[in-house]
């Protein structure tokens, strides 16, 4: 078995958009999933990309995804980079790939002179919080995680 990870182009908009679907089903989140397929092409490979993505294959195979951009530490004074998600099909769930896409992810941190790798992982996911704690990542209970969405948004801006 031969693992490979390689950045998505927009050819693979399509697959990228399936793993996401896939991703919000597992989290059983999917009726939040209200992306619209080009405009998600135009935010990941247009002329001002948002984010990036890296396929995770097997034998040449897609079977997962990360999808990650910068954010920045104010403290350390350097760009970090922060993993929006993570997600491995679950055929191919133990071949190693998910760690392989992590390590990629954390050797483009230390070549862009970023600070730390960071995420969030649903508190009922048991298998990925014991995974990732494998890898040596720790939980930061002590931040609550803040969101202004929607009408809120609206009202805020307003």
């Amino acid at each position: 078995m031969t693992l490979s990870i390689r950045p998505a182009t927009r050819a693979d908009l399509p697959l990228i958009a399936s793993l996401i679907r896939e991703l919000a089903d597992y989290e059983k989140l999917a009726h939040e999933v209200r992306f619209d397929e080009a405009a998600l092409g135009e935010r990941l490979f247009g002329a001002r990309p948002y984010a990036e993505v890296l396929i995770g294959e097997v034998d040449g195979v897609a079977e997962g995804f990360a999808l990650f951009f910068h954010n920045f530490s104010t403290f350390e004074g350097k760009p970090g980079v922060y993993l929006e998600d993570l997600y491995v099909r679950p055929q191919a769930r133990g071949a190693g790939l998910g760690k392989l896409m992590l390590k990629e992810l954390a050797r483009l941190a230390l070549e862009r002179d970023c600070a730390r790798l960071e995420w969030w992982v649903l508190d009922w996911n048991a298998p990925a919080i014991g995974f990732y704690r494998k890898l040596g990542a720790r939980p930061m209970d002590e931040w609550t995680t803040m969101r202004v969405d929607g009408a809120a948004l609206a009202e805020l801006a307003a």
